[in-house]
């Protein structure tokens, strides 16, 4: 009914229009305008503006929103009209009789005075509607009160929000002033009457000001993809926590009806990490993963359940899911697009099991294999040590080895900030497995497979080597927020149950990242792996973490975004480093050094490399101490590989880095 009456009330427009035009220029028509032949003229100026008006688009904008583009659409329908009857004119006096006191002035006024009065209604309606005094007279006594808000983002999407804010029905937010991030925007200049307060790089320090000089701000909101344009967008996220003011970030629009609302997502727990994050390179990943066949070993592990989702997106010819939780498998295919399921394939399967891996891996044919399965929680591993040595040792030896022998391009292994400087058993296995990783991508060879069943077979003596073309790399990086068992779900569950959130150390810190930066990181590493040869050739890879985070801040955090109040509403306790734990981690070791590589947040390291026979040898032993139920045995065994690779010994070591081949 409302678009038929902007219709009809155009028509109107168009009728005054021609007599406004035909007056203004003082025309005298040589036929009376209501005569038969006159009002059949009317009825054919109508026709075609509602012709063309349509053509144009006038009515395909809800008018309480419209911007610049849609006030084009009427200078073009108008224009469009004013030529049409032009046209005609010059026909019609070609074919018929001459109409005296019709020229071309009287066209150029009509297309003036059209689109004035056919714009006019509009602007006004939207001015009504920007304006303060619509929302007080629509505002009813119980109403909730308004919030005020700070907007972080660019100038053309706080014109957007501003607007929104003030026509939304019921008014739930104002915007008190805009905190620009184009470094030239003007400063002092308002924006629909909002101030723009502060430009890059002072965006803290303003905001730290405006939280100590008032206490009416209630929100802050950030526009789309400020996370990755200001290096300080976590700073701004913790000054507005600790200071109790809700943050959100703007994601777009929603149309309802006539009306429209802002789409507000929370910010969640990933922003207090101490750095900026980075815009994938989705092309160079997509051109990698797009058309291979993918097999990711823990598949429906955390970490393990984004890469198959992320290769499926990428557009993997086929996933395969190699994981020993079939409750995990199960989660896993309900989180699967109905469009990508034809694409997955799961399996139950022990990753130590190596006769399974062989059949899975030959009928399947990866391209590449992400190797996530591993056991890696500190403290539970520190009594299961057998598990531990099975599954993050012994595991990726199995993989790797099917690697090989299969001839898949490419095993990638997903490591841990444990392994440097081991101090836990969890960090010495990933350390083992690393050096695994290491040497086979040094000796481009996997063990061996000249024998029956390589070291779960009958060993004899050195193993025989032979090019696999296999390309081991490993990825090494710190914690991810939300993964099972990570401290962020943890004290989630915790601060749900009341309290009270148990830290070890109030000193602890920690590297964070996102879920699904690491894993875009990880298949970065992948790509970049496959063009190196040579003296740049990497065995392990290195995420960028940032600074690390300390425990303490994260959970004080949570408890915030919870809208408790840490130490009252919820109270932390301390509860002494658990065994293994270390205060602080590290992403590299003192002998290792670290290449910063062309793709953005990644780096290469270099290694000493244990020599294979050396490995084979420990692995072999470390059998044997599983066999005798011996820890300190087993634990020796893989201590001794580490100080082997940090002394460099020439009988244990190869005395070359992990960045050099042959």
């Amino acid at each position: 009914m409302r678009r038929a009456i902007i219709m009809v009330q155009d028509l109107v427009m168009v009728l005054v229009a021609v007599a406004l035009s035909l007056i203004l220029s003082q025309s005298r028509l040589s036929f009376d305008a209501f005569s038969y032949g006159g009002l059949a003229c009317w009825v054919l100026i109508v026709l075609a503006a509602h012709f063309l008006f349509r053509t144009c688009g006038l009515y395909n904008t809800v008018w309480r929103f419209a911007s610049t583009p849609d006030f084009f659409s009427i200078l073009k329908g108008c224009g469009s009209l004013t030529i049409v009857l032009y046209l005609a004119s010059i026909a019609f006096r070609s074919f018929f009789q001459p109409v005296s006191g019709l020229n071309e002035r009287q066209f150029i006024v009509f297309f003036l005075v059209s689109f004035t009065i056919i714009s006019a209604p509009r602007l006004y309606y939207r001015f009504l509607r920007d304006g303060a005094s619509w929302r007080i007279l629509r505002r009813a006594a119980g109403d909730a009160p308004i919030r005020q808000a700070l907007f972080i983002g660019r100038l053309s999407e706080a014109d957007v929000i501003v607007r929104f804010t003030r026509t939304a029905m019921p008014a739930e937010y104002a915007i008190a002033g805009i905190m620009a991030t184009e470094a030239d925007a003007p400063l002092g200049t308002q924006i629909q009457g909002v101030p723009v307060v502060a430009l890059r790089p002072r965006l803290v320090e303003v905001l730290e000001e405006y939280v100590k000089g008032t206490e009416n701000l209630d929100l802050l909101i950030f526009g789309k993809g400020v996370e990755r344009e200001i290096e300080d967008y976590a700073e701004l996220v913790r000054v507005a926590r600790h200071s109790g003011i809700a943050v959100v970030q703007f994601s777009g629009l929603s149309e309802l009806g006539q009306g429209g609302k802002l789409v507000l997502d929370a910010v969640e727990m990933e922003t207090i990490m101490r750095r900026s994050a980075v815009a994938t390179d989705v092309a160079r990943i997509g051109a990698f993963v797009g058309g291979k066949r993918v097999l990711v070993t823990g598949g429906a592990g955390s970490i393990g359940r984004v890469l198959v989702k992320r290769s499926l997106e990428l557009g993997a010819e086929a996933v395969l899911v190699a994981d020993n939780s079939e409750f995990g498998i199960f989660q896993l295919d309900q989180l699967i697009d109905e469009n990508d399921r034809d694409r997955l394939t799961s399996r139950i399967v022990d990753v130590t099991d190596r006769p399974h891996m062989l059949r899975l891996v030959s009928e399947f044919k990866p391209a590449i294999i992400f190797h996530a399965a591993a056991l890696k929680h500190v403290p539970l591993l520190e009594e299961n040590w057998e598990a531990a040595i099975g599954t993050n040792v012994f595991g990726t030896l199995a993989c790797a080895e099917v690697a090989a022998e299969c001839g898949v391009p490419q095993f990638l292994l997903i490591s841990s900030d444990k392994a440097v400087d081991p101090s836990s058993v969890l960090g010495v296995t990933k350390r083992a497995a690393e050096q695994i990783v290491s040497s086979l991508h040094e000796t481009q060879a996997a063990p061996s497979l000249v024998h029956a069943g390589g070291l779960n077979g009958h060993h004899a003596g050195a193993p025989g080597l032979r090019n696999s073309g296999t390309k081991f790399i490993a990825v090494r990086f710190g914690n991810v927020f939300g993964s099972n068992g990570s401290v962020a779900t943890i004290f989630q569950a915790q601060i749900e149950a009341g309290g009270p959130v148990t830290i070890t150390d109030r000193r602890m810190t920690r590297y964070f990242m996102t879920m699904a930066e690491a894993v875009d990181l990880v298949i970065m590493s992948a790509a970049d792996a496959e063009q190196r040869q040579g003296r740049d050739d990497y065995a392990i890879y290195m995420l960028d973490m940032g600074q690390p985070v300390p425990i303490l801040e994260v959970a004080e955090t949570m408890i915030r975004m919870a809208g408790k109040s840490p130490y009252t509403d919820i109270p932390i306790r301390f509860t002494g480093i658990r065994p293994g734990e270390k205060l602080h981690e590290a992403l590299h070791g003192d002998n290792e050094e670290v290449v910063k590589l062309d793709t953005a947040k990644i780096f290469g390291l270099r290694t000493d490399v244990v020599e294979w026979p050396r490995i084979e040898a420990a692995l072999t032993a470390l059998q044997a101490a599983l066999r005798d139920r011996d820890k300190a045995a087993a634990l020796a065994i893989l201590a001794g590989l580490y100080r082997a690779e940090q002394s460099g010994a020439p009988e244990q070591a190869v005395p070359k880095t992990a960045g050099q081949v042959g």
